[in-house]
């Protein structure tokens, strides 16, 4: 027989960001455990507000399998002594696996023998099982930060106000600290005060719905849209676009009701992003727009409750609100009393990092980073680039930026424009922030790109150089989202550069201040940023064996990586490729540490060598071109003429011949041929998916 679970986490308010992790959570931990107990089931879904976590496990078996368990014991080693003899820790294993010693077996494992017994477990029934395993899933959920309250001992995001769980109908009784569980679950907190019995899922959600409680999140969010699409039209406009918020607001009310509100309109005259983060970070608020996509005069908050007088709900919304852009007009006028560029020294007050100086030294080293990869990449932007890089960083002074700190960049770019910048300055300022997260948006204008390289390329260039990298999980100062930014910036817009030149003027930049040795310290960046650059591209499915066949040689500039691994690609699936990689794998192998190149033709005596030393010159001089330009596919068509004469070479001459001059030169002949091939990749490596 089969049963469905009920099981719901009764709460105080949980904090938004909490509840989407929170499921994700309770689905794995509850369905692993489900499977560790052999209880199959058919499906699990999960359901969520601000004060409750669900969760449903349909078709869930009413008793575990009776089955057959295999322990483990002692090594056999331990278990007898020299004679054969049982030591007492053969005979306590046997005792507690319920067995005579005589049932012992051994067993084979990675560690070596051990002691083995085969013991019947009786399957137990779902209900019991269901009573010891909930607790622990509650009490296994972890959160950014957790609490206790009254005398339990129990810690979860906020204090548990009840507990249902109910199996094929019937409670599953436990209790956790003085909570114990029931076959009830609650309304809305002001709405619908009271409890409801539940049983199933599609009852529960449809006992919530009329208790003015929307428990499944896709719906409730779609209600948030509805509502404040709704009330925007009303206001004769509609809703700034904001995912992330309706996300958020969907997680802080359990039914939403949106009213409109309004503010005077000399706070337009804001910054559109300091009106609306004024609206979004504080209040949770979102921004009216026009038809041309103006910021208008409106907002609209999104209630937990209905409300008998929209005008007084509206007016208290608006109260904080306009104490809230009053705040954000002072400062915009205070900023202007001075620029940004009387404010660049001020940056000496600004620590970047103890050890590394402060704010106006990195702003020294970035900008000549900086105008050394315009003079080598962009010599056409070298003067906005330079001036963008020397007041990017002034913001961080700012009164705005102090209230608002997810304004940096965006302010700098309204404050340059304020003070007479061009729009190519300002709009770096902003640009050189980005990606802010993976997967967001990039710079668009090259003195953006470039300076927001030459910051990340200053931040990693000294933190390696201290020793402050990665280690684990911890990661303090972002470096490996700072390496795929920069990593994602080159590829976005097309540099090619050494990344090993570029590494070394920043660490050299930073003079008597690093602490690790300068070789080593470009050695460790260097292999960081190659490990960023496998781990990206792998995670978008490029096979990991045709990534190591390229940076394996070489990783110094990742636009060429790319486009010989792109190559690779390409003509992996041919039948020659796989072929001549097999055969590559064969040279790497037979050369070994042989750097020698130099080939005399004379002493090439057998007619597959001389074969295959002409092959070479042919193919080297039509290849070569080819490889200069980047062309890579089409080189690789061409040194896969080399296969058949290759295959030869080995089916017909001995490489180890006994005089010492002719092994040489043919090891010399395959060492040439080796180098050749690996101006692309290591063939060798790539045998996983060419075979």
């Amino acid at each position: 027989m089969q049963h469905e679970l009920l099981f719901e986490i009764g709460t105080e308010e949980i904090p938004a960001g909490y509840i989407m992790p929170a499921l994700a959570q309770l689905e794995k931990i509850l369905g692993d455990r489900l499977t560790g107990l052999a209880l199959p089931y058919s499906s699990l879904r999960t359901a969520a507000t601000p004060r409750r976590l669900a969760v449903s496990v349909s078709g869930l078996a009413e008793r575990q399998p009776d089955r057959e368990e295999e322990i483990l014991g002692p090594p056999k080693k331990a278990g007898f002594d020299k004679n054969g003899q049982p030591t007492q820790a053969a005979i306590g294993f046997a005792k507690k696996g319920g067995v005579e010693v005589e049932a012992l077996q051994t067993v084979a494992t990675p560690k070596g023998e051990y002691l083995m017994v085969r013991v019947e477990q009786i399957g137990r029934p779902t209900s019991e099982l269901l009573a010891e395993l909930l607790p622990e899933v509650v009490t296994s959920l972890n959160f950014p930060k957790s609490m206790r309250w009254g005398a339990g001992r129990a810690s979860f995001a906020r204090p548990i106000q009840w507990l249902l769980a109910v199996y094929g109908g019937k409670t599953v009784s436990f209790s956790l600290d003085t909570i114990t569980s029931a076959d009830t679950t609650r309304g809305h907190r002001f709405m619908a005060r009271g409890s409801f019995p539940a049983t199933c899922f599609t009852d529960y959600v449809e006992t919530l719905r009329t208790a003015q409680v929307m428990v499944v999140p896709e719906e409730r969010r779609t209600a948030v849209l509805a509502e404040i699409t709704r009330v925007a039209r009303q206001a004769g406009g509609t809703i700034l676009p904001d995912d992330a918020l309706v996300d958020t607001v969907c997680n802080l009310v359990e039914k939403p009701f949106a009213i409109c509100g309004t503010f005077e309109e000399r706070f337009l005259a804001l910054p559109r992003e300091v009106l609306i983060t004024s609206m979004r970070e504080h209040q949770k608020y979102f921004a009216v727009v026009d038809a041309t996509g103006k910021l208008m005069p409106h907002f609209i908050a999104v209630n937990n409750t209905d409300t008998r007088d929209a005008k007084l709900a509206a007016d208290g919304h608006q109260r904080v609100i306009r104490a809230r852009l009053e705040d954000a007009f002072f400062f915009f006028k205070e900023d202007q009393r001075r620029t940004l560029e009387a404010r660049v020294e001020d940056l000496s007050g600004v620590i970047f990092q103890h050890k590394l100086g402060t704010m106006l030294d990195k702003t020294r080293r970035i900008t000549t980073l900086a105008e050394l990869l315009a003079r080598s990449l962009a010599p056409e932007h070298l003067a906005h680039t330079e001036r963008a890089a020397r007041l990017a960083k002034t913001d961080l002074l700012t009164d705005m930026v102090g209230e608002f700190p997810s304004l940096q960049g965006s302010i700098g770019k309204d404050y340059a424009l304020l003070n007479g910048e061009t729009e190519e300055v300002a709009t770096a300022i902003r640009e050189h922030y980005l990606p802010v997260r993976a997967g967001g948006l990039l710079p668009a204008s090259i003195p953006g790109a470039l300076v927001g390289m030459a910051d990340r390329l200053d931040s990693i260039a000294g933190c390696f150089g201290i020793g402050q990298t990665p280690t684990g999980t911890a990661d303090p100062f972002g470096l490996r989202r700072l390496s795929l930014g920069l990593l994602h910036i080159i590829n976005a817009m097309g540099f090619s550069l050494s990344l090993a030149e570029f590494v070394d003027q920043a660490l050299s930049l930073y003079g008597d201040r690093l602490t690790v040795p300068r070789d080593e310290a470009r050695r460790n960046v260097l292999e960081f940023i190659k490990g960023r650059f496998s781990n990206d591209l792998t995670g978008q499915g490029i096979p990991a064996e045709a990534v190591e066949a390229v940076t394996s040689v070489s990783f110094d500039d990742p636009l060429d990586c790319k486009r010989k691994i792109k190559a690779l690609m390409a003509i992996s699936g041919q039948e020659a490729f796989a072929v001549l990689a097999g055969s590559f794998k064969r040279v790497i192998n037979i050369i070994k540490d042989n750097t020698e190149t130099s080939v005399q033709a004379a002493l090439l005596t057998e007619a597959a060598e001389q074969k295959l030393h002409a092959a070479y010159l042919v193919v080297r001089k039509e290849a070569s071109p080819l490889l200069e330009a980047g062309d890579y596919e089409k080189a690789l068509g061409v040194i896969l003429k080399m296969k058949e004469p290759v295959d030869t070479f080995f089916e017909e001459v001995m490489v180890m011949a006994e005089d010492e001059e002719v092994r040489a030169n043919r090891l010399n002949l395959l060492t040439t041929i080796a180098h050749l091939f690996l101006e692309i990749g290591d063939f060798s490596k790539m045998n996983a998916i060419s075979q």
